[in-house]
């Protein structure tokens, strides 16, 4: 029985509307269990409000159901193909949340403009190139997956948790699902930030370096004073 894993992906995907993420059967959330090798994603087609914790679909890690009646999302190979090589995340999130598709429908990367960004990461939100014929003749959710991790080659997935699919919309993921979703709402409320600035000033420039650098190593780099720190 995988009703621990189920219910952690249940609970996340039924995160996604409450933050305004997902609307009607938009996007997924998967969650993994790397000791079991298996994960556990929404199924295809079917709405947050009709969701339970039963309905999450298990797969293992080559994508075969092993605790299901349903189909798994569509975008279950695109999910396996993150977690098979991005070792240490424990959960995925997808969304076609307003702002992030807009900009991955622009196929434009989201520019760092201001300390909100910089606070969250230290380069631009990268999106991807846009899918060849062939890839979207051939299988189409893996190449998706291979989409990603064309850009990761040369950023880090530990630095950088999110990104926008050209033409599609965008993924996020962490350490756990938690972190994943988060991380997605982070991500449309940069890409709103963002889209308002250069509206009001299309020639904005991008934050200056030394900014970038002072607002990211504080919440992030090795002498990080953001937050509370543990008393023993």
């Amino acid at each position: 029985m995988n009703r621990e894993l189920k219910q952690r992906a249940y609970e996340a995907n039924m995160e996604l509307p409450k933050r305004g993420l997902v609307m009607y059967t938009f996007g997924n959330a998967s969650a993994i269990d790397r000791q079991k090798g298996l994960m556990a994603i929404k199924p295809s087609g079917v709405a947050y409000e009709q969701l339970t914790w039963q309905d999450m679909v298990v797969v293992d890690l080559a994508g075969q159901i092993v605790d299901s009646r349903l189909n798994p999302s569509s975008d279950t190979k695109t999910h396996l193909v993150l977690y098979d090589n991005f070792a240490d995340i424990g959960g995925i999130v997808h969304t076609h949340s307003t702002c992030a598709t807009a900009w991955a429908q622009a196929c434009r990367p989201i520019p760092i403009l201001g300390t909100t960004h910089a606070d969250h990461l230290n380069c631009d939100i990268p999106c991807t190139s846009i899918m060849t014929d062939e890839a979207i003749a051939g299988d189409y959710e893996f190449e998706t997956g291979n989409q990603i991790l064309n850009i990761f080659s040369k950023l880090s997935h530990r630095e950088v948790e999110m990104v926008l699919v050209a033409g599609h919309g965008p993924f996020t993921w962490g350490t756990s699902v938690e972190k994943a979703i988060y991380n997605s709402a982070v991500l449309e409320e940069l890409a709103n930030m963002a889209l308002f600035t250069l509206q009001i000033n299309p020639s904005a420039a991008r934050l200056k370096q030394p900014l970038i650098d002072k607002h990211f190593q504080r919440k992030h780099g090795p002498k990080a004073s953001y937050g509370q720190k543990n008393e023993n």
